[in-house]
């Protein structure tokens, strides 16, 4: 290895701003074909409402939003403060040799 190598840090595949775009524009196009799908393929429905058109792409998008929306509500009910472990401790002697009665 030369030095270049050494110094260099070591690149990661989302570090370039043109990967996440490849990514977010992959998986974009991948649901606007599963949507496209939705519309041709013939699915055999047990409930009326699964008859709407893109009725799993919507109910998949409102199940996530819900979740993220709980897990919000549900930090802020169970969140400790930033000092929760510390504050109950006694702050620490001088040190080991401090202490008398190891002996």
């Amino acid at each position: 290895m030369s030095d270049k190598d050494l110094k260099r840090p070591k690149s990661h595949l989302f570090d370039n701003p043109k990967n996440v775009t490849r990514v977010i524009r992959g998986l974009l196009l991948l649901c606007l074909v599963l949507v496209v799908l939705d519309a041709v393929i013939h699915r055999h429905t047990a409930h009326p409402w699964e008859k709407v058109f893109a009725f799993y792409p919507m109910y998949g998008f409102v199940a996530c939003v819900t979740l993220v929306l709980l897990a919000k509500g549900l930090r802020k009910l169970v969140m400790r403060s930033d000092d929760y472990y510390g504050r109950f401790e006694e702050p620490p002697e001088d040190g080991p040799a401090s202490r008398s009665d190891d002996v």
